[in-house]
């Protein structure tokens, strides 16, 4: 993994994990009612504690005020945040602390709809001069990385936001007036409908009408439940390329020499 483009919810999440609280399964048959007076949160087959995720909206509103006054791209709060979690007591797993030191730049294009937009928010509402994240600044940057970084692919796992924030790289690159070849591969695992117009469900065939992927690509559609189907081809990659040893390529790297 060279690039992270996500929704917030995912490192919301991470964090949640980070700061010791636990998802918990559960039928998808539930009281929603009850939960609410309990103070739980569902997510269709799994329960969250409601003030484990405030306690994760205090850590990030506590991760910006300890930020410069400015305005930041996501990668550049996601770089600080992850930063912040190395330097933690006791965070031992976190796919932001691993992010931030393997040197993966992590891209949040909907950040405000997540725990993360909500600490951002307490902080500014809190502080005059605070920090500020600039989502027209990261897609300058995805665009500067398209042009640094040389053949590339994609591995989409759902759709929405990220899928189409990752492909419109090309695009925006072209429109800064980089030079750049089109995403040359692809992997989408989906449960979502092409039949339904949305984007989703969409194929990276699809596409290549935009610009955004090789006419030649390699794409495979996988019709199926990411829970299942990823932990599949992750453990099939490791297992293909375990005696290799494929260095990463440290991206984050690009952006300080810039």
């Amino acid at each position: 993994v060279d690039v992270l483009v996500c929704t917030g919810a995912l490192f919301e999440q991470d964090m949640l994990e980070a700061l010791g609280h636990k998802h918990y399964v559960c039928g998808p048959e539930q009281d929603d009612r009850e939960l609410q007076s309990l103070g739980i949160d569902r997510v269709y087959d799994h329960l969250l504690d409601e003030m484990g995720l405030r306690q994760v909206d205090l850590t990030f509103k506590k991760i910006a005020a300890e930020m410069p006054e400015g305005h930041y791209s996501s990668r550049e709060f996601m770089e600080f945040a992850g930063r912040w979690m190395s330097n933690a007591q006791g965070v031992t797993d976190s796919v932001m602390k691993a992010a931030y030191e393997r040197k993966v730049p992590i891209f949040i294009p909907a950040i405000n709809d997540s725990s993360i937009g909500i600490g951002l928010a307490m902080h500014q509402n809190e502080k005059h001069n605070a920090m500020s994240i600039d989502s027209i600044k990261d897609l300058r940057e995805l665009a500067y990385l398209k042009s640094k970084c040389g053949d590339t692919g994609i591995i989409v796992v759902g759709g929405g936001v990220p899928k189409n924030y990752s492909q419109d790289a090309v695009v925006a690159a072209e429109m800064l007036g980089y030079e750049v070849d089109k995403h040359k591969f692809g992997i989408q695992i989906s449960t979502a409908d092409v039949r339904d117009g949305g984007l989703s469900g969409s194929t990276l065939k699809e596409a290549i009408s935009w610009g955004k992927n090789d006419k030649e690509i390699e794409e495979v559609m996988v019709w199926g439940e990411a829970t299942v189907y990823f932990p599949l081809l992750i453990g099939y990659v490791h297992q293909k390329l375990r005696d290799k040893r494929r260095k990463g390529r440290q991206f984050t790297n690009i952006f300080k020499s810039k």
